[in-house]
């Protein structure tokens, strides 16, 4: 906020918007910003949220403006109209958590009953698209994707293929799962 307009009185500069002066308005907005940013701190709210609050607040004083009856007391009244703000979306969201009042919270890292049941459906249709492979492909896919990964020259050894047929048979193998997953309705 520039030096004149901190000098202003904050009675003077809601008089000033009362009435319709749009740059009084604005000073109002820049002096009494910072505070229902702090008060807002609190509630945990995401930045979209958080954005959200300040503006409906300054709805709110934009409805209200001439029904301030101490002007003097203007910062209370803005800070009260975050917080119940605030609280509104936190509520919204599922529960108000104020940051000082509580420990962080760890979501549990098990997937739930539907995840479950998505991920087996997911499987069951993979070994499906894996089984229709040609075997040297199938082969090529476990040896590759095996928990004891080998270098490409034993894999190659192994399978008795040129070393430089596994990169592009690779590609191959897993275009073929590619397209036999997007037909099943499964994003790859």
């Amino acid at each position: 906020m520039s030096s004149p307009e901190r000098d202003v009185d904050p009675v003077e500069l809601l008089r000033r918007a009362q009435a319709g002066d749009q740059a009084a308005w604005n000073a109002l907005v820049r002096r009494y910003t910072p505070l229902l940013r702090a008060r807002i701190g609190g509630w945990r709210l995401q930045e979209a949220d958080a954005f959200d609050v300040v503006q409906t607040t300054w709805l709110r004083l934009a409805e209200n403006i001439h029904r301030i009856h101490t002007p003097v007391h203007l910062g209370g009244w803005l800070a009260t109209v975050v917080s119940r703000e605030s609280q509104r979306v936190a509520r919204g969201r599922g529960r108000a958590v104020l940051a000082e009042d509580t420990v962080a919270l760890t979501p549990d890292p098990a997937p739930g009953p539907e995840q479950r049941a998505v991920d087996g459906d997911v499987h069951r249709v993979l070994r499906g698209a894996v089984a229709e492979l040609t075997p040297r492909r199938r082969e090529l896919l476990a040896a590759l994707f095996a928990d004891d990964r080998r270098p490409y020259a034993e894999i190659a050894r192994r399978l008795g293929v040129p070393i430089g047929t596994i990169g592009p048979t690779r590609a191959r193998a897993l275009g073929d799962l590619r397209r036999a997953l997007e037909l099943s309705g499964v994003a790859a």
